[in-house]
């Protein structure tokens, strides 16, 4: 282990326990996250950010475990491998909370202020209580499941660049304060796509218009089938704008360019019509995410071997947490045991 540590860089990314992954999530994340841990060059921790969760969703935590449940089914359908990764719950590893306490107390209340996410949702989420402490401090915590693994890269999309900026500034001022304890972690740029909903916004399952990684068949077909297209394609014979079209531009993406050129074609030429179109996308779909999906179903009738992994995963993080924090609690004079 020691001599793998000296020579694979870390890879330290987690997701918050909200249940099924849709297309959006696989293709922005957790696809980037199977290669980093298929490349070989990593040791990979990944992890159910549930004590984040806290922050906002503290009302009702009824959901908390079947979520967890589902969504670790998804990642290990999709291809993450809990001999190859570390795969744990963030809460069933205590030595996260006590280090988020201690970097807390160096982190200076204006840097969490000043954070771009912090304002915006602040002003946006209406619908939850987010005025609590736990929320402005979601920061710092998240530094803690960072270096806590002495993480040398975080695989984000540039808009999420400052959050691991502000990691590397606790983790500097907390060497300044006690030593080098941590390295700063770098942001790993993935590029991170952005797929339509069945409503034409963002594919995001606050929105409800979501296609799930586990969708059966006859669902996919029928959320294809509610797909807006071309507003202004009124009749079958009217003559189609695929460039205005979320169906036809999220099909470019499923299929080659070519056969999106020539279905563009038919399109703009009214040979086919936007019921078309929906049919050749839902096929498409259900091609390449059907055997993702049916392991994801079968490994959620099957739970206790997903929390089995989980279990296992977050022993090994413990572990590894503890060694840490044995650094930290001597770096500052609180090593009594």
């Amino acid at each position: 282990m020691s001599e793998q540590r000296s020579t694979k860089k870390r890879i330290v990314s987690g997701m918050r326990p909200t249940g099924s992954l849709h297309l959006g999530n696989y293709e922005g994340a957790l696809k980037n996250w199977v290669k980093l841990q298929d490349s070989g060059e990593y040791e990979c921790y990944f992890f159910i950010a549930d004590l984040h969760a806290l922050t906002s969703d503290y009302a009702d935590t009824s959901a908390l475990k079947q979520n967890t449940i589902d969504m670790t089914a998804d990642w290990l359908a999709a291809g993450l491998d809990p001999e190859r990764s570390t795969i744990f719950i963030q809460s069933a590893v205590p030595q996260h909370s006590e280090l988020h306490l201690i970097l807390s107390a160096v982190t200076p209340l204006g840097w969490l202020e000043r954070v771009p996410t912090y304002k915006e949702q602040r002003e946006n989420i209406t619908e939850k209580d987010i005025g609590n402490y736990a929320f402005l401090g979601y920061p710092v915590l998240q530094a803690a499941d960072i270096i806590m693994y002495k993480g040398n890269y975080v695989p984000v999309g540039k808009d999420q660049a400052a959050h691991v900026e502000l990691t590397r500034e606790i983790a500097r001022r907390f060497n300044n304060f006690f030593g080098d304890v941590f390295p700063e972690p770098q942001a790993l740029h993935t590029e991170v796509l952005v797929l339509p909903g069945t409503d034409g916004r963002k594919m995001s399952k606050s929105y409800g218009n979501a296609i799930y990684l586990a969708d059966a068949e006859d669902v996919i077909r029928e959320k294809a089938r509610m797909m807006i297209t071309d507003r202004t394609r009124i009749k079958r014979t009217d003559p189609g704008h695929p460039e205005n079209c979320d169906v036809c531009q999220m099909h470019r993406f499923f299929t080659s360019p070519e056969t999106a050129d020539s279905f563009d074609d038919d399109c703009r030429g009214a040979r086919i019509g936007c019921v078309d179109r929906k049919r050749v996308l839902a096929d498409a779909i259900i091609e390449r995410y059907g055997a993702i999906a049916s392991r994801s179903r079968e490994l959620r009738s099957n739970p206790d071997q997903v929390v089995d992994v989980l279990l296992k995963g977050s022993n090994r993080a413990r572990i590894e947490a503890e060694k840490t924090m044995a650094q930290v609690r001597k770096a500052i004079k609180i090593d009594w045991v």
